[in-house]
């Protein structure tokens, strides 16, 4: 345990630069070591219902514990409202809505594992509701097959940059900038016209 920490401290490591370093009340993070395999890059992995996805590293600000923030009248449903972050208004997203990840009354349920991932997108501050926080893997490209060619009008795989094979089960690396500063979300533009 002694050493993943150590490693997570080196300046200039994946890890520290996200501010992933340990468990605490209000900044949920990884404490295990990271996965490692040979020469790639470093994602974290959450879930959101059933399946288990991962994005860069380099993204994550902090993980926080989820805080009912203060809703925005009009706001579509996967936009859940806005926190006060250290003095910074932030975006809360609920990636378990936008991917219909829901229960069958439409619902995602708030429960002690579900968390706010923080993260900075092009220079600006979002947050991102996940049903749970897994931990941290080194994947080379090897591991990385390319996402499967659908229909546009039937699924979006815009977002979708790979999908790893990890110990017998299927990892959907997702690139969360391009989805939070998407036309779509509308979150970027918003936020930059000001």
């Amino acid at each position: 345990m002694e050493t993943a920490q150590a490693q997570d401290t080196q300046a200039g490591s994946p890890r520290a630069a996200a501010g992933i370093s340990g468990f605490g009340p209000k900044g949920l993070t990884p404490r295990q070591p990271t996965r490692q395999g040979s020469a790639g890059r470093e994602f974290l992995t959450f879930r959101l219902g059933n399946e288990e996805y991962g994005i860069d590293i380099l993204k994550v600000q902090e993980i926080r514990s989820y805080e009912p923030p203060t809703k925005i009248a009009n706001a579509p449903s996967y936009l859940k409202g806005v926190v006060n972050l250290r003095g910074v208004i932030v975006p809360i997203v609920d990636l378990r809505v936008k991917f219909n990840c829901v229960n069958e009354q439409g619902e995602a349920e708030i429960n002690s594992f579900t968390v706010v991932i923080v993260l900075n997108v092009k220079g600006r501050v979002v947050g991102a509701v996940v049903d749970s926080v897994s931990d941290v893997m080194q994947l080379n490209d090897q591991t990385i097959q390319p996402a499967p060619e659908m229909s546009s009008s039937i699924v979006d795989t815009s977002y979708i940059t790979g999908i790893a094979n990890v110990s017998d089960r299927l990892l959907i690396l997702m690139d969360i900038e391009s989805l939070m500063s998407s036309a779509e979300m509308g979150l970027i533009n918003a936020l930059a016209d000001r």
